[in-house]
């Protein structure tokens, strides 16, 4: 068996790097993400503008039930990316 020291300072910025990586992975693996997710990404704060988005078929979504909408988390990257101004 190993035994590893470390500076108490090192292994909790090691602890934090860790568990950063593993958020962003968690957050990169999300196919589909609800409306407050893709408001948050679009920087929209109506529901009904995202609806507009919806109905003219700028970004992707998925609804089962009534109430129930999801969207494509690349469809509204693309959308972004649609709109994106080229600098000079």
């Amino acid at each position: 068996m190993n035994v590893i020291c470390m500076e108490e300072n090192a292994f909790y910025e090691l602890i934090e790097t860790v568990v950063k990586r593993l958020q962003e992975k968690q957050v990169q693996d999300k196919l589909w993400i609800s409306g407050e997710e893709v408001m948050k990404l679009l920087h929209i704060k109506s529901k009904s503008t995202l609806q507009i988005l919806r109905d003219t078929g700028e970004i992707r979504y998925s609804q089962y039930g009534t109430r129930i909408i999801l969207y494509e988390k690349a469809s509204a990257l693309e959308f972004l990316e649609r709109y994106a101004c080229e600098t000079f």
